[in-house]
């Protein structure tokens, strides 16, 4: 391998600002932010807004879209469009 070409790998204080929850993991992340974790020594640290631990996906706190809604407005919109009586080629000769 060639020096001096790869980041520096080395353990870094995750932070998922919306469930508050750290994750200590090695990373090659940059970052200039540094806090103390519970351990008593101090990490890089890097703020997420979704980890696994907030994402709705993992939580099972999945918001379920209205398709019911959406289906039955398409089929109000549509319902007489395919509803029309079609000539047969074959009567109209």
């Amino acid at each position: 391998m060639k020096p001096d070409i790869h980041p520096a790998y080395r353990q870094v204080l995750f932070h998922d600002t919306a469930a508050d929850v750290f994750f200590l993991i090695g990373s090659t992340v940059d970052t200039d932010r540094t806090q103390k974790h519970s351990d008593g020594e101090t990490y890089p640290y890097v703020a997420l807004d979704v980890s696994s631990a907030s994402h709705p996906m993992y939580t099972g706190q999945q918001r379920k879209t209205t398709t019911e809604g959406r289906i039955a407005g398409f089929n109000k919109r549509f319902a007489t469009f395919g509803s029309g009586a079609k000539k047969d080629t074959a009567e109209a000769e």
